[in-house]
């Protein structure tokens, strides 16, 4: 299980590290801590579950890669951190199998303001890729948008912009190998707009009420699966808005949230042996691994 001790917002907190570890045991399987110093370790390991934020340029997706080449088990696997990555991607995939989502735009330095009169004020501003809100910003009228859309075009020559949906609450439906795993409401922090606020010196979260996947609205946990099968048969995290009668998906995410108290505050141990059942199936039948 591959892991940054040091890293100031992992996808799981130490506690859910040490059940995955405690509850492998139970299940006969040896969960074993690994860092970025493994590397070369990786052929002698039968499966590999990253629980490090991921990125492209990211020794992360190296893990991941040099896995699938050995033809071992991975979660998640190259293809789908690189679809989840690529923001513009995600857009056009939703669109093109009419899954609702935010109307988007990509624009560069010559059409910056074209993003203002297709998709009025206020509006959103993302760079192709980012995660925990990092990246994302909220333009309210034209001059933020000239002043925001040039700082981020300065480090990418494409961004997106997209129509703003506020709701005091995002789901996050965690999908295993395209069954649903776990339901959370994911609150936006204190007098801000989004889960994650970075503008202070402390990032500031909200706070977060997981559900029965039972209790779901049906609509939420079906606009989940249809959307996490395009990206492949991982681990994904749909954040999805209800918005005037809409279910809208905002992103698909590899790599989600597993932390202890909260992710598996519905399921308990049970989240924990639904995924060391899923790594043994994958060990057990290699063919039904791959990703789709």
């Amino acid at each position: 299980m591959l892991h940054d001790p040091n890293e100031k917002m992992p996808p799981s907190n130490r506690q859910a590290l040490a059940r995955l570890v405690r509850v492998g045991r139970r299940m006969t399987v040896n969960v074993e801590l690994i860092t970025r110093r493994d590397y070369p370790r990786i052929a002698e390991y039968d499966a590999l579950f990253i629980r490090e934020t991921t990125a492209v340029n990211h020794h992360s997706f190296d893990f991941s890669m040099r896995a699938w080449e050995e033809d071992i088990p991975v979660i998640d696997d190259p293809d789908s951190i690189l679809r989840c990555a690529n923001k513009v991607y995600l857009a056009e995939l939703l669109g093109k199998h009419r899954i609702a989502h935010p109307r988007t735009i990509l624009f560069n330095r010559a059409t910056l303001r074209d993003a203002g009169r297709e998709l009025g004020f206020p509006l959103v501003l993302k760079m192709p890729d980012g995660s925990f809100s990092r990246g994302v910003f909220k333009a309210e009228d034209e001059a933020a948008l000239k002043d925001i859309g040039r700082k981020l075009l300065a480090a990418s020559e494409l961004v997106l912009a997209q129509e703003f949906l506020y709701t005091p609450f995002d789901w996050r439906i965690g999908v295993l190998a395209g069954e649903p795993l776990y339901a959370c409401k994911y609150f936006m922090a204190r007098k801000h707009w989004q889960i994650y606020d970075h503008s202070g010196a402390k990032v500031r979260e909200g706070g977060w009420k997981t559900i029965p996947i039972e209790e779901t609205p049906a609509a939420v946990v079906g606009t989940a699966r249809r959307a996490a099968r395009l990206i492949g048969n991982g681990l994904y995290g749909v954040d999805i808005k209800e918005t005037g009668g809409r279910t809208v998906v905002i992103e698909i995410n590899d790599n989600p949230n597993l932390d202890a108290n909260i992710e598996d505050a519905v399921l308990g141990a049970s989240l924990y042996e639904k995924l060391i059942a899923e790594f043994i199936r994958r060990i057990e039948q290699p063919a039904a691994s791959a990703s789709g």
